[in-house]
């Protein structure tokens, strides 16, 4: 659990942070436009932020942090986030510098794109670890021990 804490936590300071240097390199550069820098802001903080503090609340419920599954869920997703992010902080500091979309590399739209990829993989591996915690709470596994009528005769 500490880990979806600490993840969270993190992501809302990098979101605040990518947010004040969205405002101050764009007013620094009397940039006025369009860019993806303004997008880093929301997205470290809703699929950061936001999505690892759900993660702590089904965590909680389900105990999903002791299985390899969301270890894999762990990395895929926060390797996803940082390579996307990354990549749009990247093609908005080329925006903001006057740099066209033509000028801008095909490397920077492709990597970004695997990024996404990545973070693709992390949900899938979440829902599954998901599904197989819930069905575990809905259908519980039978004990061991006989019912009371068949024990009640023996001594």
């Amino acid at each position: 659990m500490r880990k979806s804490y600490y993840a969270a936590h993190v992501y809302m300071i990098v979101g605040v942070i990518s947010g004040l240097f969205y405002r101050e390199f764009t007013k620094h550069n009397d940039f006025h436009g369009d860019t993806q820098l303004a997008l880093m802001h929301t997205h470290l903080l809703a699929l950061g932020m936001t999505v690892f503090l759900i993660v702590l609340a089904l965590d909680k419920v389900f105990s999903l942090s002791g299985s390899k599954l969301f270890t894999a869920f762990f990395w895929f997703y926060n390797t996803g986030i940082a390579i996307s992010t990354t990549m749009m902080g990247v093609h908005g500091i080329l925006t903001v510098l006057g740099r066209s979309e033509d000028d801008i590399a095909v490397a920077v739209p492709l990597t970004a794109g695997f990024g996404h990829i990545l973070l693709t993989v992390g949900l899938i591996l979440l829902f599954v670890l998901l599904g197989k915690r819930v069905n575990e709470h809905v259908n519980p596994t039978a004990t061991t021990s006989k019912p009371a009528a068949e024990t009640a005769g023996t001594v």
